[in-house]
Order: C-alpha cells, then structure tokens, then sequence
C-alpha cells in the first residue's frame, strides 16, 4: 500500500472515535467519517509501520443499515456522523466501540465485572442545549451563510436551517440573524485575513425552563467595508438585531422566551468564542436550568452538558454507583465525606450532597467554581465546598480525607501527576465518569496496577448522531 494511492474498499467496523476500519485486499486502512458496510473510495494519507491512514473521498456505496438523513446537509456539514442510521443501530456501535475499549484494559484484572451496555438519550433530535454557530460563506465570495464548518475545512460554513439535533427555536432564531445581516450587506470576519466583524452566533436554551440567551459575536472593525450606509451606525445595527429576536417572541414565532441578549466584542486571531468585552442588549448574562429537581444558574460561557435529557441518565447513574457506598449507619447521620475531582459547576457535587456529610468539589476554571457556589446556595445546600485551582496541586494542600471520590475530568483524562495522589488516598472505591473512553481506559491501567478493580460499568449516550459518547465506572480497591 502505497501513500497518496487510491483505493476502493468497504468498511467493517467503526472504531471509538470515528475510525472506519477499511479492507482493501489483505490489509486494512483506518478512515474517518464513515459507516459500517459503506463501499468507499479512499486516498492514503499515511503509511506507518504496517499500519494505513486514509481519507475519505468518495462513498461509493450506501450502507444496507442506512435509512436516509433528517437534514439535508447531513454528509457536507461536519456536526453529524451517524444522521442516517436509525438510532438504535448507532446506539449499537457506539456500546460495541466502548465495551471494547473497556475489555482490552480489563481483560488484565483477572476477574469478572458488569457491562451493563448503552443508555440512549431520551430524546435523540432537538437535544442540544447550546450551539456556536459561525458566520462566513459556503464558497468563495458566496452570500453570508451562518452555520457550522463544512467537514475538513477550516473556512467554508454551510447553513444548517434544518439542523436535527436542535429544536425549532434554534433554527427560526439562525434562519432570521442570517437574513438581518445579509441584507444590511455586514461582512463577516475572515479567518485567514483576521478582517471583518461577523463572527458567531451562540444560542443557549434550557431544556427545563425554556429560557433562551442569544449571543452575537463580532470584531471591534467596522460592520460595513465599504464604509456604512447612510443613517446606519453599529449601534443602530445591534438595536435591530435586539429588537429582530425580540419580535419572535412578541409574534408567538417561539416556543421559549429570552431571558438575555448580548453583544460580545472577540479580537483573538484563534477561531474561539471569547470576550475582550460582554454588552448586554436586553435582559441580563445567564439563564435557568432545572436538572434533577435542582436549580442552575448559568452564564453565557459557562460548562453545563449540552444535552439536559441525557445528563439526567447520566447523573442517575453516577449518584447510583455511588449510592451503593454507604452513608453513614441506618437512620443516623450521613458521616461521609466525598471529593468531587473536576467539578464543573457543582452538578455531581450538588446531587450527592444530602447522602453524605460533606462534598469537596475542586474545579480550575473559576467561573465554573463561581456558579458551582451560586447555584449551591440557590439550591439550598450548604455541605458543598468549592475550590478553585488545579486539582494536581489543590490536593497537596487539603487536609481533609475522602471516603469516597468521584472523578469527571476533561477529555483529556486525569493528568499522569495527579493519578498517584488520588490513588494514596486509599478509597475503598471511585466513580469516574469519562466524556472519552479512550483517556478512560488510559487512566484504569493505572487504577488496575494499584489494587482496583471495575465492578460495573455503562456508556450514556450524551451526544446523539455524533461519534462521542460517555462512560460511567465504578472501582472498588482489592489489593492483592
């Protein structure tokens, strides 16, 4: 097999994440962004060690498990992977790629544990909760478009006024900005040239309150290039974007309300929705969110999961893995104390808190840690203690010692330095919950080599028509 050679092949399995396994005569090649029993054509990229990468340049054959796509970017857009399988067929693959992930670690532990397979979201279309859609064009010199990048390319963004995985305010609200702007001729802010002022569109809207925080994101440059319209300034052009979201809901167009509006100004070189500078045009910077019959508050840029419907499951899981604990004597006093390692905005922590004596949550970003506090005391709890700082460092300096832990760290996994300290403390058991199973099962070599064990274990399916997915573990120690 030879790089930059073309091949045709069919794929025989999709690997965590998003890895086809491609048979082209004897040997195999691994190709992104395809489905299983799909007739590709392929160029090879790279050629390491007996191993192939392709990319995908042609699906020359459908899949016999594809039924067709609700969306008809579905395939140009990069948001989607699985938008054509019925979903219990990607609920299938997606719990066959964990599991075997899970197995080729645990095949080592000498003794058995409890796959209790995939939980599929309660709602597989209109889920998402937050979205960052960009501005730009779908070709070169092409209309304003606003939606997400096109798969493989760093500058083409196509509409996604159809897109299934959010509800129909999302797509009146994208359909209606893209339009404003379009027709007031506004450039958009160009990736390559850092020149323009259109840049994203965050929309965030809470699965339980049905309240919405809209977000227009530009350059400090000037709107127009060619200088601005006669009579119109940027002030006048964010008041009738204001006005134009707010007209929606006065006209019943939406099924949920504003509860903010706001300008943020972005000059970073780097395509990341940011602030230099926050205005708020109407209402105020956060809305409401109810989970699990608490209350959060949430800020435009804080952590929150993306699917509401989805993070209950998940949660329900955790809290039971730990449940089975134990807490404390029958009918006495909850006398556990638990560390909640990379916690977020409180969720884990707040849920847990009325089982034990006391919950530790340590989280680095302080916004996070702000709100975890906010919404503690909103909620009416008062045995959670947040600290902001790097959980590899902040566990030096604590006194306290847990009875149990609960790990829910970034994609990343737990840093390779942190991994013994946690380990010292001798816990009888841990709850990790994983948003990529491939740091998961990186992290339980670790565990396994020091006297734990997996007793149970599930994915959660937290991101439907995706290739990601999350896991739950629950670890008790048994030294040997």
């Amino acid at each position: 097999m030879k790089k930059g050679q073309v091949y045709e092949g069919v794929v025989e399995r999709v690997d965590f994440p998003n890895k086809g396994v491609v048979r082209v005569g004897e040997e195999a090649v691994i190709v992104k962004n395809c489905l299983p029993g799909q007739k590709i054509k392929l160029s090879v990229s790279k050629v390491r060690k007996g191993k192939a990468e392709g990319r995908l340049l042609e699906v020359t054959g459908q899949s016999p498990l594809e039924t067709g796509s609700p969306c008809s970017r579905f395939g140009v857009c990069g948001g989607c992977t699985y938008l054509s399988l019925p979903y219990e067929e990607q609920l299938r693959i997606k719990e066959a790629q964990v599991k075997k992930l899970l197995e080729g670690v645990l095949i080592r532990q000498g003794q058995g544990w409890l796959w209790e397979g995939i939980k599929g979201s309660p709602k597989a279309y209109e889920y998402r909760n937050k979205m960052e859609f960009s501005f730009g064009d779908e070709y070169k010199d092409g209309p304003l478009a606003l939606g997400m990048h096109k798969r493989g390319s760093f500058y083409d963004v196509v509409n996604v006024e159809d897109c299934a995985i959010v509800d129909a305010d999302y797509r009146l609200i994208l359909k209606a900005v893209r339009e404003y702007f379009a027709q007031r001729k506004v450039r958009y802010f160009h990736r390559l040239r850092h020149e323009g002022y259109l840049r994203h569109l965050l929309v965030r809207k809470a699965s339980g309150t049905g309240e919405i925080l809209a977000a227009l994101v530009t350059s400090s440059q000037d709107p127009w290039e060619a200088g601005r319209p006669e009579a119109e300034s940027e002030e006048t052009l964010l008041e009738g974007f204001r006005e134009l979201l707010l007209s929606l809901e006065r006209e019943g167009r939406l099924q949920g309300r504003f509860a903010g509006i706001l300008h943020i100004v972005n000059d970073s070189l780097s395509d990341v929705v940011q602030s230099d500078r926050t205005d708020v045009l109407y209402g105020k910077e956060y809305f409401y969110e109810e989970l699990l019959g608490l209350r959060f508050k949430i800020s435009t840029f804080s952590f929150f999961q993306t699917n509401s419907y989805s993070a209950e499951v998940l949660y329900e899981t955790a809290r039971e893995y730990v449940g089975e604990l134990g807490c404390g004597e029958p009918g006495g006093k909850p006398d556990k104390t638990v560390f909640d390692l990379y916690s977020g905005t409180g969720t884990i922590a707040q849920m847990m808190a009325s089982a034990v004596k006391k919950v530790v949550g340590v989280e680095i970003v302080e916004e996070a840690v702000d709100a975890a506090k906010r919404n503690a005391l909103e909620n009416g709890i008062a045995n959670c203690e947040f600290i902001a700082g790097d959980v590899l460092k902040v566990l030096d300096q604590l006194e306290e010692k847990p009875d149990l832990i609960i790990l829910d760290p970034p994609r990343d996994g737990i840093h390779p330095k942190a991994l013994p300290k946690i380990i010292a403390y001798g816990v009888e058991r841990i709850v990790y919950v994983s948003c990529k199973p491939t740091s998961l099962v990186r992290d339980l070599e670790v565990f396994l080599e020091s006297g734990y064990v997996v007793e149970r274990a599930a994915a959660v399916d937290q991101f439907p028509w995706t290739a990601n997915t999350e896991a739950v573990v629950k670890l008790q120690y048994k030294p040997r």
